[in-house]
């Protein structure tokens, strides 16, 4: 072990970081997924109503308080969000009960294996008793493999950029659900590489129309000359898992030929 945490060998564990999961998925006879991106902030309904009951409390208690009550409004906030876990648990379950249906091969969900959306995903996989995909990442706070992804295909990652080659290298579709940073690095990262034509298009859907047009204003860039307009044809805008999978399956119908090629 000391001897591959050395600087030297960095080459090498980047090289098996690839490797074993690599290996393993294709053991599995894993050949084509839907990544699920999201926040692993935002809480099912039943624990988001808990922890915005337990805010109020303590506001109650400390009235003049303002990070209780800062609290308490972000506690509010994710509450109406609870309905993307919702959703994405939806998503994960429809994927899996289809998977195989329109030529679009035998999908299977994955995600980055943490908590919030990423948990709802692979708890809909497990609902409809199919297997599914967990990437997890080694960080300070947060990220732990959530209890549905399937055992075996339940990886840990130190290098976020293998990790993110994996969430693409078999890729049908990617839904991207509210999340904060590392779900805009994972979403540009995307976004990115289809507008270079370094992979082949796939439908990238942004869930919940109403987050993503206050979080990110593609409009300005068109209009600063920073895109083109073609670039805002990448991306559609969903709100249901029902019009997530229309639009997943609508792609394969279009191009039932066509297979993503990284």
């Amino acid at each position: 072990a000391d001897f591959l945490l050395r600087d030297e060998m960095r080459a090498v564990r980047l090289q098996l970081e690839m490797q074993k999961t690599e290996t393993i998925l294709k053991e599995h006879d894993v050949n084509a997924t839907v990544t699920i991106f999201g926040s692993a902030r935002i809480p099912d309904e039943e624990t988001a109503k808990e922890q915005l009951e337990a805010a109020e409390r303590e506001v109650k208690n400390e009235p003049l308080n303002p990070l209780l009550k800062q609290q308490a409004e972000v506690a509010r906030r994710l509450y109406s969000r609870s309905r993307y876990y919702e959703e994405a648990r939806k998503l994960g379950r429809i994927i899996s009960e289809n998977s195989g249906s329109n030529g679009n091969g035998n999908l299977v969900v994955i995600t980055g294996g943490g908590p919030g959306i990423m948990e709802a995903a692979n708890r809909g996989a497990l609902d409809a008793n199919a297997k599914s995909i967990g990437l997890n990442i080694v960080l300070p706070f947060e990220q732990a493999p959530n209890t549905y992804i399937t055992p075996e295909l339940s990886f840990q990652f130190h290098y976020f950029a293998i990790r993110k080659m994996h969430f693409l290298m078999r890729s049908r579709a990617l839904v991207v659900f509210p999340g904060g940073f590392g779900t805009m690095d994972e979403l540009f990262e995307t976004l990115t590489l289809i507008q270079t034509k370094k992979i082949e298009p796939v439908p990238v859907l942004l869930f919940g129309r109403e987050f993503w047009e206050k979080a990110l204003n593609f409009e300005l860039l068109l209009h600063e000359g920073m895109i083109s307009s073609k670039d805002l044809d990448i991306f559609k805008y969903v709100d249901t898992a029902e019009e997530a999978w229309q639009e997943i399956t609508a792609f394969f119908e279009k191009n039932t030929n066509e297979h993503p090629k990284h």
